[in-house]
Parts: structure tokens; C-alpha cells; sequence
């Protein structure tokens, strides 16, 4: 028996790294909207039910009698394919912004736009990178990087409203945008798609840090982390320099708040329960949970109201690139699993800064998990660590302005700790080895 196209999808998008609900059935799959981008591709929304769960997706579906190898690997059906893959049509997309097109009608209208000022070879090629868990990025030529939003919600995804609004002002410190790509689901302008600068010559600031623990490992034990050739100090401070800078152009471009000290009470009493349910699932961070409680009780006695604004969210090594003359933050579209409202609230800054010196610990320790000397490694990554948060906190000073008061130490202890609680119930379900690495911020 044939199965139908929905029954070919339900199979297919099961396997993606970019389906957000594995482990459940899929009950039905619906296709909501398709509009003709190119000759033998189409642009789908389709909504996938698994019980009370309802998500939209959205698929480049290219149509071929004859499907070639190149392609085998993400064909849906016999004649049907991700077209996400073909370099033969994606340049479509890159016509579609440089004219700024409208395809389809009514509410199934795609709108293509690009930024004014801004010009686009609508001759590059395209190659999909990396394997994303949320999203397919398709980087054409050396230029661009158009990165899909493949499950949808409904508004403005924060990284476009970002990107734009910072460009508008000059910022030093993102990717160039250069066209987005939107519709409208249940009456709200949604972003599909963004299209910004590939930075081809760019290293990853995770890898880079990596590349100086590597070298301080495996250096001679009475060489300090300050001597070895690869020392990441220097970088460090200069990124803590770029994200304060970051953080001053956000607040200058986006409506900003205070949050009273009774609210700031009910964020370390929120902090607590998870804290509780933490060690209630991992008995091991029980030991030394006194920690938080006394960097929560810090946090409760706040006296002052906490300046609040828009933030990136999901800030780390991970996020920022180093060309040959700066630092570039990248991914501001926050957490992809949270509700759009509150990826796009407004934050203290500091949460920001917490979640990049958790990425120094990481950065320090997680080669240690199966490492054979990682006993008497554990000092050198206490050293590293300690030598790079303290850099990126003196270089965001440098970039703020002034030095953290004592109220924003503690609200920085208390979030810093708020994460590593978020880490330590992560790494048990999923990293058991990795465990330790959150387990040390309590020490």
C-alpha cells in the first residue's frame, strides 16, 4: 500500500535533529500552507499533533521524478526531497530578498525582504552546515549564512529585532544582516528565516578557549597559565570589553526597567525551590547546597532596584566568533525551547555575564571527564578558569564603565549558581560524566 505524502512527512521529520518531540508519537500531520518559491521547490507549514501538543514546522520541499544521489540522503518520499540541501535552487531565496518579493496570497503570503542599503549576489551557491538542533543554517559563497527557523512560533524572532535594531545604530559587535524572511501565523508577523554576514574568517570562541586549555595541560606543571603560549587572557578581557559594549547598545535601543527588591526576594525564593527540586533528583548537590542558600540569601537582602533590560539570553563561548580585528556575538534569539514573551523580556545584564563564566568552567574542565590524569589536572583547570572569568569580568568593567557594585555581585553569584543548578540536573539526565563540572561551582 502507498503511504500518503502526510505519512511520508510524519516518518521523515521524526528523524530530524530539529524535531522538538522526539520520544512521542506523531498523530497527525497536517499541511497548512505551501507556496511555489522556484520551479521544483515550495516553501510548507506544517503542523505536527503529538497528543495536546500541537508545533509548526516549516520544510523547503523540492519536487523531482528523478532524485539525485547527492540528495538520497534527505529525501521525504519518492519524488520529494529537503530542498534545503539543493544548491541548484536555493539561490531562489537570494532572489526572493534582493527584490524584496511577496509569493503566495493571503495568509499563506511569504514576504522576502532585505535591509535598506544593502546589496545581494544573487549568484552565490549554497551549502548547509553544521547539524543544528533547533535550526539549518545554509551558508552561500563567503558571504551569507541564512539560518531557517525550523519549528515556528507565532511573532518576531528576537534575533531579527535585534540584529536590525543594532545595525541601525552601527554596533561593531554582530553579523551584518542582510534580509529576513516572514509570514503571518495566527495574525502575528512571524520571522521564517534571517539572513546575515558569514564571517569566513572567524574562530569560534569555544574552540579557541579550548585550544589554550589544550596547550596549559599539556605544558610542564610548574608553567602557569599566564606563560603558556596559547593563554586566552587577553581574549577574554577583550570579549568582556565587546559584551558590555553589547549591553550598553541593547539598552540604548530597546525600552529598559527596574525590577524592586520585592520582586528580587521572589527570584531567590523561586531560585530555592529549584534548588530543592534539583537536589531532590540530584542527591549529590545536597552537600553542597549551603552554598546557594547563602548566595540567595545574599540576593533576598537587595536593597535597590535592579536595572533590567533586553539581553542575549543564551550567552557563551559558543555564541561568539573572533575575526582577525574583534569580537562578534551571534544567536540572538535566546533559548529556542522557552515561550517567544519571555526570550524577549527584559533581564538584568548580568545574566548574560553568568552564563559566560559558566562557560569558562566548562571550557576548563569538561576534557577532564575521562581524562586519565584528571586528578592532578584539577588544579591547572581551577588556574585557567579563575585567570579567564576574572579577565572577561575586568574587560567588562572596561566596556561598562565602572567596576560591579556589591548588590551586582550578588545578583551575579546568585544567577551564576542559578545555572549551574540548571547544569547539574542536565548533566545527570544526560551527561553523567560531565557532572562534575557544574557539582565544582558549589565547592
Amino acid at each position: 500500500m502507498t503511504n500518503t505524502f502526510e505519512e511520508l512527512l510524519s516518518g521523515w521529520i521524526a528523524r530530524q535533529r530539529w524535531f522538538a518531540g522526539k520520544g512521542r508519537a506523531i498523530e497527525e500531520v497536517t499541511v497548512e500552507s505551501e507556496v511555489e518559491v522556484a520551479p521544483g521547490m515550495s516553501h510548507l507549514i506544517v503542523a505536527v499533533r503529538q497528543g495536546e501538543t500541537r508545533d509548526r514546522y516549516q520544510i523547503l520541499l523540492g519536487r523531482s521524478a528523478d532524485i539525485p544521489s547527492r540528495l538520497k540522503h534527505v529525501q521525504i518520499g519518492p519524488d520529494t526531497y529537503d530542498a534545503a540541501h539543493d544548491s541548484e535552487i536555493t539561490g531562489a531565496l537570494l532572489r526572493a530578498m534582493a527584490d524584496d518579493a511577496d509569493l503566495g496570497s493571503g495568509e499563506s503570503r511569504l514576504r522576502f525582504r532585505h535591509m535598506t542599503g544593502v546589496d545581494i549576489d544573487v549568484g552565490a551557491r549554497s551549502l548547509v552546515i553544521g547539524a543544528e538542533q533547533s535550526n539549518t543554517s545554509l551558508v552561500f559563497g563567503d558571504s551569507y549564512i541564512c539560518k531557517l527557523f525550523r519549528r515556528l512560533t507565532p511573532g518576531v524572532n528576537p534575533e531579527l529585532e535585534i540584529v536590525t535594531a543594532l545595525a541601525m545604530r552601527g554596533s561593531a559587535h554582530i553579523a551584518t544582516p542582510y534580509g529576513w524572511i516572514e509570514t503571518d501565523l495566527d495574525g502575528e508577523p512571524t520571522t521564517l528565516a534571517i539572513m546575515q554576514e558569514y564571517l569566513s574568517v572567524a574562530n569560534d570562541g569555544w574552540a579557541l578557549a579550548l585550544t589554550s586549555v589544550r596547550d596549559l595541560y599539556a605544558s610542564l606543571p610548574e608553567v602557569g597559565a599566564d606563560e603558556v603560549g596559547g593563554d586566552f587572557a587577553a581574549e577574554a578581557y577583550r570579549l568582556g570589553t565587546a559584551t558590555a559594549h553589547v549591553h550598553r547598545e541593547l539598552a540604548a535601543a530597546f525600552p529598559t526597567g527596574v525590577v524592586e527588591p520585592s520582586d528580587v526576594k521572589r527570584m531567590a525564593e523561586m531560585l530555592r525551590r529549584r534548588l530543592d527540586n534539583a537536589i531532590a533528583e540530584v542527591p549529590a548537590l545536597g552537600g553542597c547546597a549551603g552554598v546557594a542558600h547563602d548566595a540567595y540569601n545574599d540576593l533576598a537582602d537587595i536593597t535597590g532596584p535592579v536595572p533590567v533590560q533586553r539581553v542575549h539570553g543564551d550567552y557563551h563561548l559558543g555564541q561568539v566568533m573572533r575575526t582577525p580585528t574583534d569580537w562578534i556575538v551571534l544567536d540572538f534569539e535566546g533559548e529556542p525551547g522557552q515561550p517567544l514573551a519571555e526570550r524577549r523580556a527584559l533581564s538584568s545584564p548580568l545574566r548574560d555575564v553568568a552564563g559566560m563564566l559558566r562557560s569558562f568552567d566548562y571550557a576548563a574542565r569538561h576534557m577532564l571527564a575521562d581524562h586519565p590524569d584528571a586528578a592532578s589536572l584539577e588544579g591547572r583547570a581551577q588556574e585557567w578558569a579563575a585567570r579567564n572569568r576574572a579577565s572577561f569580568l575586568a574587560g567588562y568593567s572596561e566596556g561598562a564603565g565602572r567596576h560591579l557594585g556589591a548588590q551586582e555581585a550578588a545578583l551575579l553569584r546568585a544567577l551564576e549558581l542559578g545555572k549551574a543548578v540548571y547544569e547539574v540536573v542536565y548533566e545527570a539526565r544526560n551527561r553523567p560524566t560531565w557532572l562534575p563540572i557544574p557539582l565544582a561551582a558549589f565547592s
